[in-house]
């Protein structure tokens, strides 16, 4: 990815750069595709919107948020990279839920906001970070917290579990299970960065917290859908 949203000295600022720029460019449109206002306000001083390719990782590097240099293979970018996999999958099972009109949607989406947060973290690596970069990453205790009232939210509303459960109950809850694999494969890659003091362990808890909740949602949104989940049954 060559603009990379939470990574690279350029990468962040350039991102949200880039969202500003297309908040106000798309805010009104005249004739021909022309935004109102554009021939008056035009100048030299107009924000470009940057080029989605930067070509400084054709070599098999990439810079994290500290400015340092590392291999794309690196434990860091393997850790954000898996991260930003679950955010993807994470959104496709929002467009099925959405279908559904599950409330939930929107505790999927501020989770995907967190992920972003997640990979800022991950991509300031303590070992290179000045102080200023980890107060403007630093990862709180809050998001831990919020998803463990979500899961008991909705586990109150469960059946209790008898049986080990197999990824099932419609292609919502099924989607949602693969969405959990996915964040204990993120959670894999995060923490042995947490071990070698690179990240705070507040990312792998919450991903771990992330797993439980994501468990729990696909077993709640194969009940609200009327659909029957299937059972371990040793063949």
């Amino acid at each position: 990815m060559a603009v990379w949203s939470w990574g690279g000295r350029l990468g962040l600022r350039r991102y949200l750069g880039a969202g500003r720029i297309l908040c106000l460019r798309f805010q009104s449109r005249g004739p021909q595709g022309v935004e109102n206002g554009d021939r008056s306000q035009c100048s030299s001083k107009t924000p470009k919107i940057p080029k989605i390719y930067t070509k400084t990782g054709d070599k098999g590097f990439s810079s994290t948020f500290t400015g340092e240099r590392r291999p794309k293979d690196d434990q860091v970018f393997e850790a954000v990279g898996t991260t930003d996999e679950l955010s993807s999958a994470i959104g496709f099972a929002m467009e099925l839920i959405t279908e559904k009109g599950h409330t939930f949607a929107e505790e999927l989406q501020k989770i995907q906001c967190t992920l972003q947060d997640v990979g800022s973290a991950l991509a300031t690596p303590r070992s290179s970070a000045r102080e200023a970069h980890l107060k403007h990453t630093a990862f709180s205790e809050g998001p831990i917290l919020e998803l463990e009232q979500w899961i008991d939210k909705y586990t109150s509303q469960l059946p209790p579990l008898t049986a080990f459960i197999l990824p099932s109950g419609g292609k919502s809850s099924s989607m949602l299970h693969l969405c959990r694999a996915v964040c204990r494969r993120a959670e894999r890659r995060v923490v042995p960065l947490v071990q070698m003091g690179e990240t705070d362990a507040n990312v792998a808890k919450f991903l771990n917290r992330l797993s439980d909740y994501l468990f729990t949602l696909a077993r709640y949104t194969a009940m609200k859908e009327g659909n029957q989940e299937k059972m371990y049954k040793k063949p």
